[in-house]
């Protein structure tokens, strides 16, 4: 209240104010009466408009109309009005029925006096506004703005939301190197209008004829919630067009909802892949995830960090990023730091194997929720190096799923893989096991473990974009391994918000199934990119056959046959439950493959899969070691005692066992 004393704009808008409310009063007699006040009728107007402006003052501040920057007057204000000028009509009304039953007095006045009220309080407040903003604009652009000759003329195709917040952007900011010259729109219903002073063109399919008419130097697809199909179409237009073509990001990759012209970026094979945006249960998973401590390993990964971004909008109590990277782990710590503003985070360097580092961790954070994203994925690097496999994707996750039980972590999220599904690689093997594992320990765990099976990600570490990006670079050949290879593919975004809603949705022991759409032709997929790139295949760009690499096969399943799925309540995600392995049954069977990967010996780490996953279809693939004397070593175990094992082959054996004390 002193402020505003003091605050000579507070009395300028108090007596404005005061007029106006006198001006409602008499215009409502005028009104009512068709422009002839009796000298009665100003007798009683003079009577009654003390008291009712004064009323009318004392609810406008009550309702905060007078402590706000009228600048920045919004929606919020408008509605604040519109109930003060109800309820002054309100008391108006019946004081006067208290008073003198409206004798003498029309009731129509007063309700006329509430309407004008309304209309002039707005009036001047978003006079104020209109006027700020045109002098601000005014003075930036005599500041800062860019000469018509330096701007790109941008034609947006796509005049619904998000086209329209960026052309707002664009008119706010004359220091921004964009001029917008139009908006183009497949609804018949907006051509011919205009958005904010610019107009809608025509059709989207009429680009070519509208960009040479205005001479437009960039095309901006503006269509976020574009389905595959639209996208496509949308892009061959473009490219058709002969005018440069870029695009807002679809509505997965905008964490915070807000569009805006820096998101500007050019149009990717993701965005052919027009996967629809993902209907997340936000306040299921903020009831989750907020004030808890959060564990994700492989934090510095491609869907480790991803989770970490996700995550972060829920407003977890502190994040403990985990990963055997340090320059991933460094990448990561800078964006959650500098980019998101998030200091509640701790940055654990070392590798999930580390038993004594998992304990510590634990121990001293305990965190009440594990996102187990660390694991190796090339498949033909792990069908060479199988033992990483072992140690990596089976052993370190089985040591991180005790210490989540010996600690009492609530929930355990593993980030599984399509290639689990009747593996035909060691990859796929090792993590189906690692579910297996999952499924065993849950059995009387009070921590609810869950496993989430997706298939290909595109922008991940492993994806086939960036080798197809850099071939055509190279002006070809692109390579392909099968002209009938086929792959489920979906954004990395999706994937991630993906994970989060199934953890939200797991009682234990469930495996989720991420709705993956139709499968996807790599040679299809090649021939879309290379034209993206403003190229034609077999023309410009070979395609190049080179045959399946070791541990691939030409198509991926996302359930085994016999494997019970059930829909849940969320249209992309579905579940079936786990087997309820027997650790008791598992533990030989682990004890052997722990031998097997301590001698290095491939064809052994095979056989031992697949002595646990009948399912499991092995290869015939070279390893980078293949070590007769280990093979001869490890046959002496399986057919021997250990002392005479020893005894036969001690040097070998002796040298390998110094390798893994356990």
């Amino acid at each position: 209240m002193l402020r505003n004393i003091r605050n000579i704009n507070f009395w300028m808008i108090l007596f404005a104010d005061v007029a106006l409310f006198l001006c409602a009063h008499i215009l409502a007699y005028l009104v009512r009466f068709e422009g002839a006040i009796t000298p009665t009728n100003w007798y009683r107007i003079w009577t009654v408009v003390p008291w009712l402006v004064a009323g009318k003052l004392v609810v406008f501040y009550w309702f905060g109309l007078y402590q706000g920057m009228w600048r920045y007057s919004g929606i919020v204000d408008l509605i604040a009005a519109f109930k003060t000028a109800v309820l002054v009509s309100v008391l108006a009304v019946s004081a006067m029925l208290m008073m003198n039953r409206f004798q003498g007095f029309s009731r129509s006045v007063f309700v006329l006096d509430g309407v004008f009220t309304f209309l002039f309080a707005c009036g001047l407040r978003f006079s104020v506004r209109m006027l700020h903003q045109r002098y601000s604009l005014g003075e930036s652009r005599k500041q800062c703005a860019l000469p018509a000759s330096a701007k790109k003329r941008i034609l947006i195709l796509g005049a619904g939301d998000a086209g329209e917040k960026v052309a707002r952007e664009v008119l706010d900011n004359q220091a921004l190197p964009y001029q917008i010259v139009g908006f183009l729109d497949d609804d018949p219903g907006k051509i011919g209008r205009r958005i904010h002073g610019l107009p809608v063109l025509g059709a989207i399919e009429d680009v070519c004829d509208v960009a040479e008419r205005i001479d437009a130097q960039e095309l901006l697809i503006a269509i976020p919630s574009a389905g595959r199909e639209q996208i496509n179409r949308v892009v061959e237009l473009c490219r058709n067009s002969g005018v440069v073509f870029k695009t807002l990001p679809g509505m997965g990759e905008i964490i915070d909802n807000k569009v805006s012209i820096r998101s500007i970026r050019e149009v990717s094979y993701k965005d052919l892949l027009g996967r629809p945006p993902v209907r997340l249960e936000n306040e299921r998973i903020r009831g989750l995830i907020k004030g808890r401590i959060i564990l994700v390993t492989g934090a510095g990964g491609s869907i480790g960090s991803e989770l970490c971004r996700q995550i972060l909008r829920f407003e977890p109590g502190l994040m403990l990023f985990m990963d055997s990277s340090e320059e991933n782990l460094y990448r990561i710590e800078m964006e959650v730091l500098h980019d998101r503003g998030f200091e509640n985070y701790v940055t654990v360097l070392g590798k999930v194997q580390d038993r004594e580092l998992l304990e510590s961790v634990f121990d001293q954070y305990r965190p009440s929720m594990v996102f187990h994203a660390a694991a190796y994925k090339h498949v033909p690097l792990v069908e060479k190096n199988p033992w990483e496999a072992v140690y990596n994707n089976v052993f370190a996750s089985h040591r991180l799923i005790q210490a989540s039980i010996r600690y009492e972590v609530e929930r355990f999220i593993l980030v599984s893989t399509d290639k689990a599904v009747r593996p035909t690689n060691v990859m796929g093997a090792s993590k189906r096991l690692t579910e297996m594992l999952m499924e065993a320990h849950c059995l009387n765990s009070p921590t609810k473990f869950m496993a989430v099976r997706f298939g290909n990600v595109l922008g991940s570490s492993g994806s086939v974009i960036p080798l197809f990006r850099r071939q055509v670079e190279k002006g070809g050949p692109v390579t392909v391994t099968h002209p009938e290879i086929t792959r489920y593919f979906m954004s990395i975004e999706e994937a991630a918000q993906l994970i989060l809603q199934a953890a939200s949705m797991g009682e234990g022991g469930e495996i989720f199934i991420l709705e993956m759409g139709t499968p996807v032709r790599i040679d299809q997929m090649a021939r879309d990119f290379i034209r993206l790139c403003g190229k034609e295949p077999d023309t410009e760009i070979e395609i190049k056959y080179v045959g399946l690499r070791p541990g691939e096969k030409l198509y991926e399943e996302l359930i085994t046959e016999g494997e019970g799925i059930v829909p849940t309540s969320h249209q992309k995600i579905m579940v079936l439950k786990g087997r309820g392995e027997d650790m008791k049954l598992l533990r030989p069977a682990l004890d052997r493959l722990k031998r097997y990967a301590s001698l290095h010996d491939a064809q052994g780490i095979k056989d031992a899969l697949k002595s646990i996953i009948p399912e499991y279809t092995p290869q015939t693939t070279e390893a980078v070691l293949e070590c007769e004397r280990c093979k001869n070593a490890m046959m002496a175990f399986d057919k021997l005692s250990r002392p005479k094992a020893i005894s036969e082959g001690k040097e070998v054996v002796a040298r390998h066992l110094e390798t893994d004390a356990e």
